[in-house]
This record gives C-alpha cells, structure tokens and sequence, in this order.
C-alpha cells in the first residue's frame, strides 16, 4: 500500500514538473495572441511613392498602423549610418560580440560570444541575412545596448516626422512578455526609405546583395528575402518583415532611367503575394511617372 502511494506521488511530481517545462511556452504564445492581427488579403496596406520629391503616387489603407517587424533594421541601419558620418563609428571598426548578442534567437547568423567583426561585416549580414543577433550587435557598437538604440531610433522617427512609427527593439521580433510591438505604417516606411536613401545612399550597397558569404571559419551564406532583386529591373532594395501577426511586409525600391520608386506593401497573408505586389506597385509606379511627363 505504502509502495502504490510513492508511485502515485512520484508519477503526480514528473506531471508537475512537465506542466512547469511548458509554462515559459504558453506564456509566449498568450502574448503572441494578445496581439491584434495587422494582416489581411492580398495585403493590410499599401503605398507607391516617388522617392526624392516624396510625392505619393497610389495608396491603400497607406496610414493604419502596422508590424514593420525585421524592416525595423532600416532604423536601425539609419542611426549606425549616422554615427558612421559623425565619426562615431567607423565601417572597419572591430565589434566584440557579447553573451546578450549571442543569446538573440530567430534569424541569425550564430554568432558567439568573444567573436570580432567589423562595423560593415554586421551591417551586411543584418540587411542582407536580416541577422537578428547581427542587428542586436550594431546596437550595442552604437548605442552601448537594446534599449537605447530602440530610444534613438524612435527620436530619429520623431525627427523625421514618422508620427505612427514607435520602435522597442532593434531587431523586429515579436514582443516577449510585458513588451510592445514596434509600430509604423506603409506610409511611414516609404518616408523612412526615403529619408535613408537621401541621408545615406551608400545603404543601397547592403540591400541590393541576395546573396553573400560571412565569417571565414564556420562560414554563414548570408541570402536575402526579397525575391525582387533578382526578379525587377532596377531593384536594390531594401528590406523584407514577416512575424504572424504582422503577416508578411516589405519595403522595396527601384530605380531606372533617374527615376526612383518606393513601395511598401505590409501584412500579406504569403510571401509570394507580398512579392507580387510589391512588384506590382513598383511597375504602376513608373508608369504613374511616365504618364506625367
């Protein structure tokens, strides 16, 4: 009798301790769905601008707030960029990575703590490979960690006159808990890529790459989400997002003929509808142009 009670107690705790395993799990996935949907069909919203002049040439919902998710490394790079022009930085400046770097999940390029890289080799694989760990190394090279990157990056928002942009990562993820989303919009994104590209034209050597190699040893093939650069004549750019309940995102450029087009399109329900689009908008938006002249 005593031996069946000890059986019982001890089959009752390895249930306690499995139910204790899954507790972190569950506790991610109430908030990945405490956050509302910003995804629809063929997309949640839309813009085609004229890069330069900022002149909106067709929009859709352009506005609403939105996930920019990984298109959050466009900030990102933003704020770096400055602080390569300000001398703050330089490109072949050695970057040490940290144990909190290495720690960084979702996409990455594995990187581990003690290892060293330039400045530009992170840049590739952040906006190349949309690294998260890279992302989250750049970072702490120009801002000394996450929080006060994120901080810079949503001032820099303000200062460019993004109103629906708030940033609270570095990286795009989706928020753990007690975190926020970061927030923007397809209008606001066409503005930032804007702005980038006139501040910081050398950003186009980091996105119009699908496919490089990084790390000599133990090498990482850094490839690019945005099926457009190989597929749309004049494509460089600029950077693709996807987390579940921001669907599937991308900021995109092209240019031909000295004529420069952006289009966003966020939260498609598939990559290949968000690609169609984008590459749908990018042609409507040459000939709105054409049609002008």
């Amino acid at each position: 009798m005593r031996s069946a009670s000890l059986c019982f107690m001890i089959k009752s705790l390895k249930k306690i301790y499995v139910a204790m395993l899954w507790l972190p799990m569950l506790g991610n996935a109430l908030c990945a769905q405490a956050i509302e949907s910003r995804s629809n069909d063929p997309y949640y919203s839309a813009v085609v601008m004229e890069a330069g002049s900022g002149r909106i040439l067709w929009e859709d919902h352009a506005s609403a707030e939105a996930y920019p998710a990984s298109m959050t490394k466009l900030m990102n790079l933003f704020v770096v960029l400055d602080d390569v022009e300000a001398g703050k930085l330089s490109l072949d400046q050695p970057i040490t990575i940290n144990r909190e770097t290495e720690q960084i999940g979702g996409r990455q390029v594995w990187l581990r703590e003690g290892e060293v890289f330039s400045l530009e080799e992170l840049i590739y694989a952040t906006m190349i490979h949309s690294g998260n760990d890279a992302a989250t190394a750049l970072a702490f090279a120009s801002s000394g960690g996450k929080a006060a990157h994120a901080e810079r990056m949503t001032e820099k928002a303000r200062a460019l006159g993004l109103h629906s942009t708030f940033f609270h990562n570095v990286h795009g993820l989706p928020p753990g808990p007690g975190q926020l989303p970061d927030i923007s919009s397809a209008l606001d994104m066409a503005r930032l890529a804007d702005a980038l590209l006139t501040a910081h034209p050398e950003a186009l050597t980091y996105t119009a790459i699908s496919a490089r190699d990084f790390r000599p040893e133990n090498s990482v093939r850094l490839t690019s989400s945005n099926k457009l650069l190989r597929k749309v004549d004049g494509c460089d750019g600029l950077k693709t997002g996807y987390f579940r309940a921001g669907g599937f995102s991308i900021t995109a450029t092209a240019e031909r003929e000295g004529t420069r087009i952006i289009a966003v399109v966020m939260g498609s329900k598939s990559p290949t509808v968000r690609t169609q689009w984008a590459e749908r908008l990018l042609e409507r938006g040459f000939i709105a142009i054409r049609s002008s002249r």
